[in-house]
């Protein structure tokens, strides 16, 4: 396992507010699970909601966790005041999402001052079994915080 430096003694902290802010999180009923250096996993429910025609997890509602948990997983390595922004994504679907839950993997394959390079998998969770479903290879920029007021 890849040791990272943290610049953020409050990290930890900083994650689970940021998730809270994530609308479309809470929209799907979506958990963080392991918010450590370089590392966050978030749990992702079973919601007929979720599902596309076919009564899988739909790509979309894969495709939103894995990517979070990819940016999330970068700003565990940011300083404080910075925040995280996805800049290019490629997603590979290895087998349909049928399960109880799934849940993300984010982590971080190389870090960087503005730029950092994140691996994403999710696997679906069934009868105690895990089942591997998507990989994520992800590019994330880092910019001094800015909220927006809406």
């Amino acid at each position: 396992m890849t040791e990272f430096h943290v610049s953020n003694a409050d990290f930890v902290q900083t994650i689970h507010k940021s998730f809270l802010r994530q609308g479309l999180m809470r929209l799907f009923g979506a958990a963080l699970d392991v918010v450590q250096p370089g590392h966050v996993s978030i749990i992702l429910p079973f919601n007929e909601g979720l599902t596309q025609q076919h009564g899988f997890f739909h790509a979309g509602a894969i495709t939103s966790i894995v990517d979070s948990a990819c940016g999330y997983a970068a700003l565990t390595l940011m300083p404080p005041g910075t925040e995280v922004l996805t800049i290019e994504y490629k997603v590979n679907f290895v087998t349909p999402a049928s399960a109880a839950y799934v849940v993300a993997h984010g982590r971080v394959l190389k870090p960087g001052r503005t730029i950092t390079v994140c691996q994403g998998e999710v696997v679906a969770v069934k009868d105690g079994m895990e089942k591997l479903c998507a990989t994520m290879l992800a590019t994330m920029i880092s910019r001094q915080e800015a909220h927006v007021d809406g």
